[in-house]
């Protein structure tokens, strides 16, 4: 059984990859005015991939902080980096400029479920019951939020690349895991990172055209999308990927939409409806249930 210290280290990296990835709803809802999906993909990753790389070569060479990747680690790294964040991230970005939130948000959130089959099947993690029942009850409570956040709004190719976003999502993390107890979490988040900036470079001719009627407040909003989810996020994530099953990481992000809904209150003014927060409370019950250990 894994030590409370490296429990309570890996939650506490948890809580902090939840809150960041949800502040970054509100960031993308500001860049996204002046910024097209892939030229938002390309900036959130080059800049993050600047900002791991100057964290990781600032520390001191030693093997548990930096070491060059096998040859076998390749084929992993490029699928996380690729799908995870390189595929995920533009085809997200374009499918929230078709569908609502809601619709968004729901079809998105099927990804911790297939990281839970996938990570079951694959990584031999098998189906523990309370990650089972946990993962139900808070998908559960994201078709509720997106219920009462739903238009009705919803384009067929929306619809095409939210699955796509989440299959990318769940196949990245899975490719992610067995490469993390080989090598250190930051070199594993830098590598991937770059690889999806490198994917995203045909976008670049967009990017440069945007850059110069952006305002400076929504080049603020990329550069934090860079620093705080893309850069810290990602590693927080993967320092308790390492220490917890694909599964149980999968289920917590369920904890997403609920930060991300208090956020938008307080920052957006957005009041949610009481079937949000119902919907908030059954994704924390999940989350809950999933991380309980016996």
């Amino acid at each position: 059984m894994e030590a409370p210290p490296q429990r309570l280290a890996a939650t506490g990296a948890a809580a902090v990859t939840v809150v960041l990835w949800a502040s970054s709803f509100v960031a993308i809802r500001q860049a996204g005015t002046e910024f097209s999906a892939g030229a938002l993909s390309l900036a959130r990753l080059g800049l993050g991939s600047v900002f791991l790389g100057a964290l990781l070569f600032a520390q001191p060479r030693q093997p548990q902080v930096r070491r060059w990747p096998a040859k076998r680690d390749w084929p992993q790294l490029l699928a996380c980096g690729l799908l995870w964040f390189g595929v995920y991230n533009v085809a997200l970005y374009a499918a929230e400029r078709r569908l609502d939130a809601g619709t968004a948000a729901m079809l998105v959130h099927i990804a911790p479920l297939l990281i839970a089959v996938l990570a079951g099947l694959g990584l031999g993690e098998g189906f523990p019951r309370q990650l089972v029942i946990g993962g139900l009850v808070a998908f559960g409570g994201v078709v509720l939020i997106g219920t009462s956040t739903s238009t009705g709004r919803a384009e067929t190719w929306g619809v095409v690349l939210c699955i796509i976003a989440a299959v990318s999502y769940a196949v990245g993390v899975v490719t992610q895991k067995p490469l993390l107890s080989r090598l250190p979490a930051a070199e594993v988040t830098w590598l991937a990172c770059t690889i999806g900036a490198v994917v995203c470079l045909p976008f670049a001719p967009d990017l440069i055209a945007e850059l110069r009627t952006a305002s400076a407040g929504t080049i603020w909003w990329v550069i934090y999308l860079a620093a705080f989810p893309t850069a810290l996020g990602f590693t927080t994530w993967a320092f308790a990927l390492r220490r917890t099953s694909a599964g149980k990481m999968g289920v917590t992000v369920y904890a997403v939409p609920v930060v991300a809904i208090a956020l938008g209150w307080l920052f957006l003014g957005e009041t949610p409806a009481l079937l949000a927060l119902a919907g908030g409370a059954l994704c924390l019950a999940g989350v809950g249930i999933s991380r309980r250990t016996r």
